[in-house]
């Protein structure tokens, strides 16, 4: 432990280089995965229907999936003989962000539709009584739910910032290009240098604090 102090009160730079480059990848992952996350949950908190109702169900069970699973399947996107593998994705930064974007899509969708489901049901029936549909319901819903929409951007990124399925697999775990906070901790356990890894975790479990204190300082805004 005092090892892990040391390195992160003395500015140690691959240690806060390493840092960096995970919350780098993290926000915009999670800022790539907020429109199209944010505009399905708001699909989904319409009218009930059938469709609605199995692609809630989908979401869901994607937030579940392993992340090494969605790293596989980018991993087959963009390797050499996939179809994306002349972009020269993979091992880079770019594969990463595309990973961890796709991970916190069906978390952003999720966290929308359940937050904009406890919003006064009054709400929706003002808007499809006054025949508010298309982009101006969409401008309606996110003005009415700005703080859904803010904390579910929180949630996500404090979600993709502690794996490490998928910045492995399509990162490689490069040191000072790819390598985040997470695959750090696999490797220097692995090969002995425990004050680093537990340098990585003090900083995993204060931005997991920082994220919760976030998403429950939004909640009373909320309500």
């Amino acid at each position: 432990m005092r090892e892990a102090l040391r390195l992160l009160v003395s500015g140690d730079p691959e240690t806060w280089g390493t840092i960096a480059r995970s919350l780098e990848f993290s926000f915009f992952a999670t800022l790539f995965s907020l429109f199209p996350g944010v505009a399905f949950g708001v699909w989904m908190a319409g009218k009930d229907t059938r469709l609605r109702r199995m692609a809630l169900a989908v979401t869901g069970a994607l937030t579940a999936l392993p992340t090494v699973v969605i790293g596989l399947a980018v991993y087959a996107l963009i390797s050499r003989t996939g179809p994306l593998g002349s972009l020269g994705w993979l091992f880079a930064p770019q594969g990463i962000v595309l990973g961890e974007a796709l991970l916190a899509f069906p978390l952003v969708a999720n966290l929308v539709w359940s937050g904009l489901a406890r919003l006064d049901v009054r709400f929706f029936e003002t808007l499809e009584t006054l025949g508010i549909r298309g982009p101006h319901r969409f401008a309606a819903v996110l003005r009415e739910g700005a703080s859904v929409m803010a904390g579910a951007f929180v949630s996500a990124f404090g979600r993709v910032t502690g794996e490490v399925g998928v910045a492995m697999l399509l990162g490689g775990n490069i040191r000072f290009v790819t390598r985040t906070m997470t695959t750090s901790i696999a490797l220097d356990t692995s090969t002995g240098e425990f004050g680093r890894a537990a340098a990585f975790g003090i900083a995993l479990f204060s931005i997991a604090l920082a994220v919760n204190f976030a998403v429950h300082a939004l909640r009373p805004h909320e309500r």
